[in-house]
């Protein structure tokens, strides 16, 4: 168990972000409000014609669950590279987001007036409330839902798991398009936030940088 521990011990450092990401996302929050000047208002004539539903707040709350257990699994099943590349799409790109958010202040206008009075409203209510409308490009419920889902495809410990990845798959487009149905993103911002996606994953999982070693 020492052994174990040893081995793995240091991939518990990058848990540390956390102490970095929510006083960074929680100053953001405050500086950057509704009345900001200059404050860029991204949404688009599209998203008016997208219906809000209530509904979507099931997979976009199990978002939390979601990057919370890939993280775990990540953990102790995958290997030091596949965990180092994990950990370094959603470091790297959370950072990026938030980095965007300073640089190009931005939000939306696009909840609803009304909102049913059920189990799933109360929830949006209370989500409303915490969370504001402005720094949200690009979606970082999008951008970590990507990261993980594709991380959890690649890991070599879920060979063979095609019922495993098959629902992280369908979560992660859930939670995507929850993001638009329940108007706390813009298409603007899940766009922005796929982007981002890829080019990090060019660089993290695509590029060869042991050939650069070489020569």
């Amino acid at each position: 168990m020492k052994d174990f521990f040893k081995r793995k011990g240091w991939r518990i450092c990058f848990a540390a972000y956390i102490f970095i990401y929510l006083p960074w996302f929680s100053t953001l929050e405050k500086v950057i409000n509704s009345d900001y000047p200059g404050l860029h208002i991204i949404n688009i004539p599209f998203d008016d014609m997208i219906p809000f539903c209530e509904y979507f707040i099931i997979p976009y709350v199990l978002w939390f669950l979601y990057v919370v257990a890939a993280c775990i699994y990540m953990y102790f099943k995958a290997d030091n590279k596949e965990f180092l590349q994990f950990a370094l799409s959603l470091v790297i790109g959370m950072s990026l987001a938030l980095t965007i958010c300073m640089i190009y202040p931005n939000g939306l206008t696009l909840r609803p007036d009304y909102i049913p009075d059920n189990f799933c409203g109360k929830i949006i209510n209370a989500l409303y409330t915490i969370d504001t409308s402005t720094n949200v490009f690009p979606s970082i419920h999008v951008y970590n839902s990507l990261a993980v889902n594709f991380a959890l495809l690649r890991c070599k410990a879920l060979k063979g798991h095609i019922i495993t990845k098959t629902l992280s798959s369908v979560l992660c487009v859930l939670i995507c398009l929850a993001t638009v149905f329940l108007k706390q993103h813009s298409v603007v911002d899940v766009i922005g936030a796929i982007i981002l996606y890829i080019v990090l994953y060019i660089f993290i999982y695509v590029i060869d940088y042991s050939r650069f070693k070489k020569a």
